[in-house]
């Protein structure tokens, strides 16, 4: 269905056999790949709509190597430079405490030629020293994006060690307060941080995490996720998933382009309706979803509507609805039918399977347990090989020794790489794509 510039589709088996109760379907949202589709949303990157914070580590261990302090001196400038006029912008170091780089004062400033100069003149002065509190630098981004009532707020957050000087709970009371308030793409630098800590911030502030082993990698991928982030013009869209009495949703999560389970963000609207926060969108994405919902059975031959699938955008004017997709059940004593598995369900629920085997098989082989590591890892490889995850293949073979691709059969590789061992970690939920 086409409403604003976004489609939804629905791929599933509507078929279920006498007494089934689990409907499981794949809903494809795809924005319009001309930017005049989108109405009712924040207005494009480049529009006094959008805000951008970069913060940057700037630890005593930023200076060990002194080029990793230098280049994110050099990454930071190359996404100053990408930023577009008239988007507002701000640059955060953060140690054991965060303090404004530019504008000085804690403000924001309008991105043109002189303000983005005088940006990188700033960014030029940083130096490394301190501690790390991660905490304490979303905690100001957060106040500063808040002075700034836009509908696109994004930040880039680098760090190259873990978070040392505060505590665990006062960092996820600092991810809370963030939620809603602005994305996040975090990336770590080296191999002296946790993965697990980076995870947590860009899963709840609707971002992406990656490692860039070398610092010199650090201003190609900065200026490509501001790329990004200028694209992006519709903000504050949610998934809005209704059901009729006689249904409940078991699980919604995203399976493409990267595995991200929304189920334990659902904002209740009503009893029967609950939004899941997509985050923001640019021209010609497209995402696939996995929503699950448990009915109670009818009879054979009835059918029933399981599930309305809609996409919210919300703005001060109020909520407009972008697309709309239904989910059907119909019981069936046809077992040709109601035993056809749906490839598309069947594909991306083994991608699922495969970021959790990896990520499991990891925490084993980090805790000595090589056998459930080995098991783990083995079935990572396997369900890689049959879904056609070649990227994932090749990032596996770097931590294990593939005997047998077809059964999972490997050998845990005695000397591993950090970098390559984290590259799997942080790459693990991304995803292929299932054709249509």
């Amino acid at each position: 269905m086409t409403e604003s510039g976004f489609t939804i589709d629905v791929d599933q088996n509507q078929f279920l056999p006498e007494g089934g109760r689990d409907v499981s379907a794949i809903v494809t949202v795809t924005s319009a790949a001309d930017a005049t589709g989108f109405t009712g949303a924040g207005p494009a990157g480049g529009q006094q709509g959008s805000a951008e914070i970069i913060l940057i580590d700037c630890s005593g261990s930023m200076e060990y190597p002194h080029t990793k302090i230098a280049e994110a001196r050099a990454a930071t400038a190359a996404a100053i430079d990408v930023i577009r006029d008239g988007t507002w912008f701000a640059v955060i170091a953060g140690t054991n405490l965060a303090w404004p780089v530019f504008p000085a004062d804690g403000s924001m400033a309008v991105a043109d030629q002189a303000s983005r100069a005088a940006a990188r003149q700033a960014v030029a002065g940083l130096r490394a020293g301190g501690g790390t509190a991660i905490g304490q630098w979303l905690a100001l981004a957060r106040q500063i994006f808040s002075s700034y009532p836009v509908s696109l707020r994004h930040a880039i957050l680098l760090t190259d060690g873990k978070n040392q000087h505060e505590t665990a709970e006062q960092l996820a009371a600092a991810i809370s307060q963030c939620e809603g308030v602005f994305s996040c793409d975090c990336r770590g630098v080296g191999t002296d941080w946790e993965v697990s800590e980076l995870r947590r911030i860009s899963t709840a502030l609707l971002g992406t995490v990656d490692i860039v082993p070398d610092p010199a990698g650090l201003a190609a991928d900065f200026a490509a996720m501001m790329q990004t982030a200028m694209g992006k013009q519709v903000a504050d869209v949610a998934l809005r998933v209704w059901t009729p009495q006689s249904a409940t949703v078991s699980f919604v999560k995203q399976v493409a382009p990267a595995v991200d389970d929304l189920t334990g963000r659902r904002t209740s609207r009503n009893p029967q309706a609950g939004d899941y926060r997509t985050g923001a969108w640019g021209p010609g994405e497209s995402r696939d979803y996995h929503v699950g919902v448990e009915v109670t059975p009818a009879g054979i031959g009835q059918e029933m509507l399981a599930a309305r699938v809609s996409l919210v955008a919300s703005s001060p004017a109020g909520e407009e609805i972008l697309g709309q997709g239904l989910i059907r059940a119909i019981w069936t004593d046809d077992e040709a039918l109601s035993t056809k598995i749906n490839q598309r369900v069947a594909h991306y629920t083994g991608q699922a399977e495969l970021a959790d085997a990896i990520q499991e098989g990891l925490e084993a082989r980090k805790q000595g347990d090589e056998e459930t590591a080995t098991a783990k890892l083995g079935r990572a490889v396997a369900l890689a090989h049959q879904s056609g995850n070649e990227d994932t293949a090749k990032l596996l073979a770097k931590v294990v020794d593939v005997v047998d691709v077809d059964t999972g059969t490997v050998r845990l590789k005695k000397q591993v790489e950090d970098a390559d061992e984290m590259a799997l970690d942080t790459r693990s939920t991304k995803t292929v794509r299932a054709r249509k």
